[in-house]
């Protein structure tokens, strides 16, 4: 018997019957031509998720008006005729895979979009403040174009079924133009699409009808809703039941469910900080109103979907960011191996964050996210013996690609435990999703016949190397120790030997605000510590991707953590650490000081190496220190060119 009977149990989106009740929500991927119409990369994202047997694959969303939204070439359109023959022929491909897709129409952004096509302010339901630049404020939609829109709308919905899409799925949430129709902080309108419920409820339900009267009763239709914003003045659970009530009402199939605003953009895109099942309390209280399924996503893994699907909680499953981290989730499901799910660690680096700097969307854990179609694991023409040194995430990664292509591969590792800084680095609760990805590598070189040595330190004179026809280096990094008086005396404790479990006092000074010493810092707090962070820039962890920083900083906040920007380290004493900051020095009394400064590369190895073997790949923080994602992907292009 299955461990997910519910999750891969058939079920109903309205008339359509899905093989299983896991869909993938509408993400952005900023892979569109400019034109509007779908690349053959988005093409390639898309397969390998059809190909991969999830139940639904909903696009991500489709602009259908030039109204009042300037065309945006990073999404996909239809807005216009020629964009039509592009994704009619994408969806032929994915039904050809085995798979059903329904397409994300989004009549707009409003006040999230700075500008207008007349290169004006942006429109909304109501002179808003416009989000990038709240000193201006949108212009208010008039009646004339708000039926231009619907107009618009509607010729959109019958380009798309020209298309041959199997579903229809409207853009109603976060914040977005339609739901600045529905809720009141943003609608203040005195005719018949502002004011009453009813009357900020008619834009969405007017897009339902429009569907309705162009595609029939029976079409499968659903529509996403935030239920709770998380600001002030924002949305509530109680009326979003009564908005779901209309909505049915007026003839949708399923409500898609989420929760958070720009306002609280880290709802919106909850990181690891987050936790698991962001959104089921969203979906707990709406579902007991309603008669139709309630679909949910946010931080969900197929145990926690397949717990909330037998406790009534939802009737599906959506997994966005893990479907970008491991396409074939719902095969492997099926296939009774969930533990080789590639996880995804909620890290928001390469997903949203690229599609927030306008880069195409990929992953920090799977390399091959956004680059279906170049970065395709072909078998080796000749099986070689390949040596890596390090069992970070840059090492592992390297071992498994080239393991996957054929190559005989011993992987070495001087410490008795793979996952290098990660390990560590995954003891707050928050991070666990890392252990996840320690624990899928240790599985995938096992099954690749990966021959894994710890405890086994190797030099450049060891024959393990000089054998190898190539070698590839993730030699990690050493972390920096600055000329400060009293720096290594005793009571000072090291980030990665906090992590590995050195003991610490009720007080607690740490030194660095990057992301490892403030994560340490909230796991301390957390843990009941009073902490302080002592940082020299102007900012705590200010390369970290915006929606996290938000979360993290929120949470910081909420546990009391005290945060010294623009301060410098001068002295640790007993007892104490001396900083001078913008307004002189100041003597912070401690039990327990914690040094995060960083880390500089370790490169004594490869150095060593250059020159005496066949061939050498530096990979990870042996070349430059950095994130997760890029000691990642180092790691895969080694392993793709050995």
């Amino acid at each position: 018997m299955s461990d997910f009977p519910r999750l891969l149990e058939p079920a109903r989106w309205g008339s359509l019957e899905l093989p299983n009740r896991m869909f993938m929500p509408p993400m952005g991927t900023h892979t569109t031509h400019p034109d509007g119409t779908i690349s053959d990369v988005g093409l390639a994202y898309w397969m390998a998720r059809a190909r991969g047997g999830v139940g639904l694959l909903i696009t991500e969303s489709i602009q259908t008006q030039t109204v009042s939204e300037i065309a945006n070439p990073s999404v996909i359109s239809i807005s216009a005729d020629h964009q039509v023959a592009p994704l009619r022929d994408a969806v032929a491909q994915v039904h050809a895979a085995g798979a059903l897709i329904a397409a994300n129409l989004t009549p707009g952004l409003g006040r999230v979009m700075p500008v207008a096509p007349d290169g004006g302010p942006a429109y909304s339901a109501s002179d808003n403040t416009i989000l990038a630049d709240p000193a201006r404020r949108c212009r208010e939609l008039s009646l004339e174009q708000i039926g231009e829109i619907l107009e618009q709308f509607r010729a959109a919905v019958r380009r798309t079924l020209d298309c041959g899409f199997d579903a229809i799925d409207l853009h109603a949430h976060t914040g977005y133009l339609t739901d600045q129709f529905m809720s009141s902080t943003w609608n203040r309108r005195t005719d018949e699409y502002g004011g009453s419920l009813e009357n900020r409820m008619r834009f969405p339900t007017d897009m339902l009808r429009i569907v309705r009267e162009e595609a029939g009763a029976d079409f499968p239709l659903s529509m996403r809703i935030t239920v709770r914003h998380h600001f002030p003045g924002g949305r509530e659970a109680d009326e979003s039941r009564q908005m779901a009530l209309i909505l049915q009402a007026a003839g949708l199939d399923v409500l898609l469910v989420d929760s958070g605003s720009y306002e609280a953009v880290d709802w919106s895109f909850p990181s690891y900080y987050m936790g698991d099942g962001v959104y089921l309390p969203d979906a707990a209280a709406v579902k007991p109103s309603l008669d139709i399924p309630v679909a949910v996503c946010g931080n969900l893994t197929p145990e926690l979907g397949e717990r909330a699907l037998q406790d009534g909680i939802a009737d599906f499953i959506g997994f966005g960011r893990m479907l970008i981290a491991d396409p074939d989730l719902p095969a492997k499901v099926r296939a009774g191996r969930a533990a080789s799910v590639r996880p995804c660690i909620r890290c928001n680096e390469m997903c949203i964050g690229n599609v927030v700097r306008g880069c195409g969307l990929e992953c920090a854990v799977n390399p091959q996210a956004g680059h279906e179609a170049d970065r395709v694991l072909l078998q080796a023409p000749t099986r070689r013996r390949v040596a890596v040194v390090g069992a970070g995430p840059a090492g592992l990664e390297a071992a498994r690609v080239a393991a996957s292509r054929g190559h005989d591969v011993d992987l070495y590792e001087r410490t008795g435990a793979i996952g290098g800084v990660l390990e560590p680095a995954a003891t707050p609760d928050f991070k666990r999703e890392l252990h996840r990805m320690i624990d899928w590598w240790g599985g995938e070189l096992a099954d690749l016949g990966v021959r894994v040595h710890l405890d086994h330190e190797v030099g450049p004179d060891s024959p393990e190397l000089l054998g190898a026809d190539a070698v590839v280096v993730g030699s990690g990094s050493t972390p920096i120790v600055p000329d400060v008086p009293g720096i290594t005396a005793p009571g000072v404790v090291d980030v990665l030997a906090f992590h590995r479990g050195a003991l610490v006092g009720p007080r607690v000074v740490v030194c660095g605000g990057g992301l490892s010493g403030v994560d340490s810092a909230l796991e301390l707090a957390k843990d009941g510590h009073e902490v302080t962070v002592v940082e020299m820039a102007d900012a705590i962890a200010p390369t970290m991707v915006m929606h996290n920083r938000v979360a993290l900083l929120r949470q910081l906040g909420e546990h009391g953590v005290r945060l010294l920007t623009g301060h410098v380290v001068t002295a640790v004493e007993p007892g104490a650490v001396q900083v001078k900051g913008p307004d002189g020095d100041e003597r912070i009394e401690t039990d327990t000081v914690i040094t995060a400064f960083g880390v500089r590369a370790n490169t004594a190895l490869a150095d060593a190496l250059a020159g005496t073997v066949a061939e050498l790949h530096v990979v990870g923080d042996a070349v430059q220190p950095a994130k997760v994602a890029e000691a990642v992907h180092t790691g895969f292009q080694a392993g793709m060119a050995v």
